[in-house]
């Protein structure tokens, strides 16, 4: 099943929701609307900075993450930015394809 990252900003509605219900409401509540989407949360943490949240989630595909970004955005309490994430053996299965590709101005 693909790993996926979601980096997550609140804003000031999230921040208050935060405040009220605290971390580990937040927390439980992705990982029943993921384990409702067929996968599993593997990661939840909160951070400073510009990012607020950072989660990792097992999903069935693309399409999936894509539905749980877009559901999170359109909440109003949050913006979430998604990156596909890529083992090593991914990587070392990529490295041994034969690519044919001519560089720009080649």
């Amino acid at each position: 099943m693909p790993k996926f990252l979601f980096e997550a900003s609140y804003t000031q509605d999230g921040v208050k929701g935060i405040q009220r219900a605290g971390g580990t409401s937040r927390r439980d509540a992705i990982a029943t609307m993921v384990e409702g989407m067929g996968g599993k949360l593997e990661g939840f943490y909160f951070a400073f900075g510009e990012t607020d949240v950072y989660a990792v989630a097992d999903l069935p595909g693309t399409d999936v993450a894509s539905a749980v970004a877009l559901a999170i955005n359109g909440s109003g309490g949050a913006t979430v930015k998604m990156q596909v994430l890529i083992t090593p053996a991914e990587v070392d299965a990529a490295a041994e394809r034969s690519v044919q590709y001519r560089p720009p101005g080649a």
